[in-house]
């Protein structure tokens, strides 16, 4: 029904023993946050009673289900950005086209390739969800309607990042435009909410997270929430994903090939410089030999002849860093990027400026009932976007020229280690500057008109320097060990999410029972454990050693105590040197082995490419 592309990967996704690791590590995962949370509530106090069992069961719900939205739709996102992409940069789309499949097969088979992981993820984590009804506090209903909301909002996801993925060259202008344009949606579903002239359930009918809020708040069967707010969202959901799928499907062969890779006729030599050499080669014909050549004879000997012809560019002594910051390296439509992130920065500091001017922002957190400042969440908001598109504009950085073949030339160069490396570390930073200035100077101004001290605001760009740094430094090192793109950018990308989704976590249960600080570490202890292992199993699959080891344990362990620092209120001193000490000895730990051994793999992997594999 949909076509050989996702015939072939839904007969061969079940061979793969990733397939099942996967499920049985989200699974685990999951059943260790269940775990972690009983632990801390029944250090304070007894679930024998069912009133503390109901609320055990229903405070995990709501944080299990905003959780898994928030996983399953950004891997569906990126999973079907970074697919396309790859079959782009690989040259492998082009033969897809070639072939006798119409574009409702290309594009929707790819996107219900992509949506194969994510969905059964869901369907695996269902179980689960079901034992919290036996607690009480969640009734079946409630857990059926979350489920239905998740899987459309993941729909949505795959079907934008398939289709923006196929317009777009670059892989990073399709995750980035993925993923800003998702971001976009519940930005909007926000401004619709805080409008006193609009009713809520529109708010609530395009974004994902008041959606899935009214839908954990639902205690009416399925037929009964489709007529209410979260019953509007899925319903907008899908026609909005036949929609984006209609488009895709209609553009596809126009979209593709794109000028980038587009042949072109060889223009004709018009330069002074060919004109002698022409001369020299054959004296006898003279200046006939030449006009039968060229259709222009050069008249001066200042420059060239044509517009075709352009004086050469200076380049650097580090022609890495030259291309990175002189050329478009990653497209002209990066302007693109910058501009949505200009947007959101926009709505962010609107938000801020709304809260520093009505005085909220300036009030003590403990004497308000929050357990942080309240510009803390639109912060943090705008610091994770931004730690993401710089992570994924260095991951594309090394996998773009893997895939396009360009790495394989660049090894063979008299190129130095340390020119690649900090060539690439400056560049895709200098490239993502909008993306670093822009909260840099948020918390300037936080600092200037007293939200913040001075000495806290010095702390707090010291240590988002840090994590620019390390995120720039953690996607070469992923594209550089990882053969496989989509491989290197999920791997890349999770770990940026695994830290940014676990702090969430751990500030929520801490925040849940502040009271209980001493009960808490021995439960974290679990998933710190659980995160450095993981961590490690990124970072040092392939080249392993002593200095990464330590730093994928040590990481977590130092958020934690960074974490409980800043929620505590003590000096910030504290927090920030923590981030930067963790953060700063994992960066050198990936950045040394690649300085002084620049290992490169360069072995093919087994092709997920229907074109390749028919090739």
């Amino acid at each position: 029904m949909l076509g050989p592309v996702f015939n072939r990967e839904a007969s061969v996704a079940p061979k793969r023993s990733s397939t099942y690791l996967a499920r049985g590590i989200y699974l685990l995962t999951l059943f260790l946050l269940l775990c972690t949370g009983y632990l801390v509530l029944d250090g304070s106090r007894s679930l024998f009673a069912n009133s503390d069992a109901a609320k055990f069961g229903g405070w995990m719900f709501r944080l299990l289900a905003p959780l898994e939205l928030v996983i399953l739709s950004a891997f569906a996102a990126v999973g079907a950005a970074a697919n396309v992409a790859q079959e782009k940069d690989r040259r492998t789309l082009l033969l897809l086209l070639m072939t006798r499949l119409s574009g409702f097969e290309i594009v929707a088979g790819k996107t219900a390739s992509a949506l194969l992981t994510p969905l059964s993820l869901l369907v695996v984590s269902l179980p689960l969800f079901l034992t919290l009804p036996l607690l009480g506090g969640v009734a079946p209903s409630q857990v059926f309607a979350v489920f239905l909301v998740i899987a459309v909002s993941v729909v949505v996801s795959a079907s934008v990042g398939t289709v923006v993925a196929l317009w777009r060259e670059k892989t990073f202008q399709s995750i980035a435009l993925t993923f800003l344009i998702l971001l976009l949606l519940v930005a909007a579903g926000e401004i619709l909410a805080s409008s006193p002239i609009i009713d809520a359930a529109w708010a609530t009918a395009i974004s994902p997270p008041r959606a899935l809020i009214a839908a954990t708040n639902t205690t009416s069967n399925v037929m009964t929430m489709l007529r209410s707010g979260e019953g509007w969202f899925v319903i907008l959901g899908s026609i909005v994903s036949i929609a984006v799928l209609a488009i895709g499907v209609s553009r596809v062969r126009i979209w593709n090939p794109s000028r980038e890779v587009r042949l072109k006729a060889p223009e004709p030599e018009t330069s002074e410089e060919y004109m002698r050499d022409l001369s020299v080669a054959d004296p006898a014909s003279g200046a006939s030999a030449i006009d039968a050549e060229s259709p222009a004879t050069p008249q001066s000997s200042e420059g060239p002849m044509s517009w075709k012809v352009r004086q050469p560019r200076h380049v650097w002594d580090n022609p890495i860093l030259w291309r990175e910051v002189r050329t478009w390296a990653y497209g002209r439509k990066i302007i693109m990027i910058r501009s949505v992130f200009v947007l959101i920065f926009a709505i962010i500091a609107a938000a801020i400026w709304y809260q520093v001017q009505s005085g909220v922002a300036m009030e003590p957190s403990g004497r308000i009932g929050r357990a942080f400042p309240a510009v803390t969440i639109p912060m943090a908001a705008l610091g994770v976007i931004s730690l993401v598109l710089v992570n994924a504009l260095a991951v594309t950085s090394i996998t773009g020229e893997r895939d396009g073949l360009a790495l394989d030339l660049l090894l063979v160069t008299d190129l130095r280690p340390r020119e690649f490396i900090f060539g690439k570390l400056f560049g895709v930073m200098y490239a993502a500057k909008e993306l670093i200035l822009l909260p840099l100077a948020l918390i300037i101004y936080l600092g200037v008109s007293g939200v913040m001290t001075i000495e806290n605001m010095q702390y707090a760009i010291l240590a988002a320097i840090g994590l620019y740094v390390f995120v720039t430094m953690l996607g070469i090192h992923s594209g550089l060990n990882y053969v496989s793109g989509r491989t290197a950018t999920l791997a890349s990308l999770g770990t940026v999410f695994f830290l940014c989704v676990g702090i969430a976590i751990c500030m929520t249960i801490m925040v849940s029972f502040r009271g209980a600080f001493q009960l808490q570490l021995a439960p974290f202890l679990v998933m710190i454990l659980g995160g450095g292992a993981a961590l490690f199993a990124a970072l040092g699959w392939r080249n392993p050693s002593s200095a990464i080891f330590t730093a994928a344990f040590a990481l977590p362990l130092i958020t934690f105590y960074a974490i409980t620092q800043f929620l505590l209120q003590t000096d910030h001193l504290y927090v920030a040197a923590a981030l930067i000490f963790g953060y700063g000895f994992t960066t050198a730990a990936m950045m040394i082995p690649a300085l002084s051994e620049f290992d490169v793999p360069l072995e093919v992997e087994p092709s997920d490419s229907p074109a390749e594999l028919s090739a």
